[in-house]
């Protein structure tokens, strides 16, 4: 069984106060970079932005890693993303500190884990 982490982008980057709010693209971008060379035990990874964070990184796939670029609600996208990997029969995992979203997602077979374990891998 393959297995998809699903990360909220707003959610961890918003978990470090590093002047990420001066720079939204700009700390989109590191984060990209950053799961581009982590050791994550997922086979698969997804990005997904919103807002001006859509600007630092293409919407498409980089390796292991696909940037999803929300239309509007960055929620209802992870929502999407976890529900169609779980659909395929892959194993899903949600980086968020959201409640109303950890709820969401286990409702579509996800399961979820903070940004701090996250961040402990970057």
């Amino acid at each position: 069984m393959r297995s998809v982490l699903v990360v909220d982008g707003a959610n961890v980057v918003g978990a470090r106060p590093d002047g990420w709010w001066k720079d939204r693209a700009g700390a989109a971008r590191r984060l990209h970079e950053q799961l581009l060379v982590a050791d994550v035990p997922y086979d698969a990874v997804v990005l997904v932005l919103e807002g001006q964070a859509k600007g630092g990184v293409r919407p498409g796939k980089d390796a292991h890693v696909t940037t999803v670029h929300a239309a509007k609600d960055g929620d209802a996208t992870i929502v999407t993303q976890a529900q169609q990997a779980a659909e395929r029969g892959h194993r899903v995992v949600v980086v968020t500190a959201d409640r109303a979203l950890d709820a969401r997602v286990h409702g579509v077979g996800a399961t979820t884990l903070s940004p701090t374990w996250l961040l402990s891998y970057l």
